[in-house]
């Protein structure tokens, strides 16, 4: 019994033992083998990623994490020959908008917002919501060159979408003083008028770059690669800032005292033909630009060509005495102080007889200077205005400037060639009356006009060129001090203390037909003889009221400049003998 039970149980093991795998089982093996095969796939396309092609994917995660930042650049110095800066580049913030995340995230729901934006920036508001109306845009600016303050308001908004970047914007110290010298530049920082213009490349430097990784929150995390920008290059002037603040107040002055519509003065070294100052009124403030016109911009002393009348007459004097026909100590006919040439009619304003060549200058005499230049040969006198620069630029390489007006005729009557001796026939500006002057009070050495000091361009070198004779330049200088002492044309233009010498011109201004009745008053100057240093030339362009004579108008205006020049400059005085009535007839208007 108990041995066929035994046997039983073998049999039920063994049974158990052939019986066929469930399909809970199969269920596992699948599972198993499903399992594997995303995980052979993972590790396929991870290794297709990483090793056949990664480059898809490393470009969408820089594009994720890199930034290039680009280095704040600013715009070089402008400064005077003393370092005093005239221009300079101040750190501001303009304001722009992303029109696509304005609508993404509803800005424009914050109407409030919106209102104080406008508020701040002077602006509508329905002009500023108009500017992000479209959302295919991704840029647009809002405001331009705003203040660091204005940009911190505009910030704590926090409008969705509107965002500030960085830029600058020039400023100007000395304001209108040197605004027409200077120049301005425009909104992107570019230079389009005067010096701003003339350097433009050179005052703007390249900006540099670094390329930055950040993370998840937008911090810098590490620098990949830094780029170096071009420095601005800095600009340094011959002007002397004492000297221009002091011209253009003495140039301003005199504009409203004399109801002129214009004024406009130069003083140069002598030595090297460098510009100390360049003024003109009226001016404008380049750092408000709500009073720009055109006619303030320009820069009257190198763009205005005029008819210099009785400024031209020591060129005259010069001619015949280079050209030998008279001497030094040599007397000139000028009776009966009339004469008809061709028809047409030269005289002065009385008869003066026999003058001497100082005389000549001293009276302004045009029939003394009409008979100097109709006795020498024709082209002998042209030459002498061409040799003395009065047809070409002076040198300064300024934007606008003009050569002035001269019209070259083959055939010339003795009545034009008469005319040019005393200013008539020929339109020079300013500068070209000061380079002139210039050249006479440095023995008859011409030098170039410059205006600044540094850079000089490669290879350059002031032109040096003897066009007189030194022995011809001193007595025609020593002639001009006869202008501003008693007799002369000039008194007012003395200056107590030193010795002074120059001309004044005062010329009718050209119209349609003839001349009109408004005037142009000049006068140009050299101080001190004794050791000549400066030379300065005023211009008062048509004044209005009862004085119109450049001895009453240009010659007091000269004297204030002049010798508040010399006075900055620490040069000596070089006449002894002062007397009450220099002092009360130096430097002031309406005197």
């Amino acid at each position: 019994m108990t041995i066929a039970l035994l046997k039983g149980k073998k049999q039920n093991r063994g049974a158990r033992q052939n019986v066929k795998p469930s399909l809970v089982q199969w269920r596992f093996v699948v599972v198993l083998v499903a399992v594997a095969l995303v995980f052979a796939a993972i590790a396929v396309r991870a290794a297709y990623i990483q090793v056949i092609a990664p480059d898809n994917l490393i470009q969408q995660g820089d594009s994720r994490t890199l930034r290039t930042r680009d280095m704040p650049t600013y715009r070089g110095l402008i400064s005077d020959r003393n370092g005093v800066e005239l221009a300079v580049s101040v750190p501001v913030r303009a304001i722009y908008a992303d029109p696509k995340i304005v609508h993404e995230k509803n800005g424009l729901a914050k109407s409030r917002r919106w209102e104080a934006l406008a508020d701040v920036l002077g602006r509508d508001v329905k002009e500023l919501t108009e500017k992000v109306s479209d959302p295919k845009r991704r840029f647009v600016y809002l405001q331009r060159q705003v203040s660091p303050a204005m940009a911190d308001y505009v910030s704590q908004l926090d409008i969705p979408g509107i965002y500030l970047r960085r830029e600058s914007r020039r400023y100007y110290p000395n304001g209108e003083v040197t605004a027409q010298l200077i120049g301005i530049t425009n909104v992107d920082d570019a230079g389009i008028e005067g010096l701003e213009r003339l350097y433009d490349d050179w005052l703007t430097g390249t900006a540099g770059s670094k390329i930055i990784r950040r993370d998840a929150k937008g911090r810098q995390v590490e620098i990949l690669e830094s780029k170096d920008g071009e420095a601005a290059g800095n600009l340094s002037l011959t002007i002397d800032q004492r000297i221009q603040a002091l011209a253009y107040r003495e140039i301003k002055e005199a504009m409203l005292y004399y109801q002129a519509t214009s004024a406009s003065a130069i003083v140069i070294d002598i030595h090297n033909g460098e510009i100390l100052a360049m003024v003109n009124a009226p001016s404008f403030n380049p750092n408000d630009r709500n009073d720009v016109s055109p006619r303030r911009m320009r820069n009257r002393v190198i763009t205005d060509a005029f008819e210099p009348g009785s400024a031209m007459k020591p060129l005259a004097v010069l001619s015949a005495l280079e050209f030998g026909n008279v001497k030094i100590d040599d007397m000139v006919d000028t009776g009966p102080g009339w004469m008809r040439l061709g028809g047409s009619l030269v005289k002065d304003h009385r008869n003066y007889g026999k003058l001497s060549l100082e005389e000549i200058i001293q009276h302004s005499s045009n029939m003394g200077t009409s008979r100097l230049a109709l006795g020498v040969p024709k082209q002998f006198l042209l030459d002498t205005y061409y040799n003395m620069g009065l047809m070409t630029d002076t040198g300064t390489n300024m934007p606008g400037e003009s050569s002035g007006i001269f019209h070259e005729r083959n055939r010339w009557s003795q009545f034009e060639l008469a005319t040019l001796s005393f200013g008539y026939g020929i339109s020079v500006t300013t500068a070209q009356i000061a380079r002139m002057y210039t050249t006479i009070a440095n023995g008859g050495i011409k030098h170039p006009l410059s205006i600044v000091k540094s850079p000089k361009s490669k290879g350059w070198k002031p032109e040096a060129e003897r066009v007189l004779s030194e022995k011809n330049a001193q007595a025609v200088m020593n002639m001009l001090e006869s202008v501003v002492q008693r007799g002369g044309t000039a008194t007012k233009a003395a200056v107590p203390g030193y010795r002074v010498g120059g001309k004044t011109g005062t010329s009718r201004k050209a119209v349609a037909g003839g001349y009109g009745e408004e005037y142009v008053n000049i006068f140009a100057g050299i101080a001190p003889l004794t050791n000549p240093q400066l030379v300065t030339v005023v211009l008062i362009n048509e004044p209005g009221g009862d004085l119109y004579h450049a001895g009453d108008t240009a010659a007091p205006t000269f004297s204030a400049i002049m010798g508040g020049a010399l006075q900055l400059l620490n040069i000596p005085p070089d006449d002894k003998q002062v007397t009450s009535t220099q002092w009360l007839n130096g430097g002031q208007h309406g005197s």
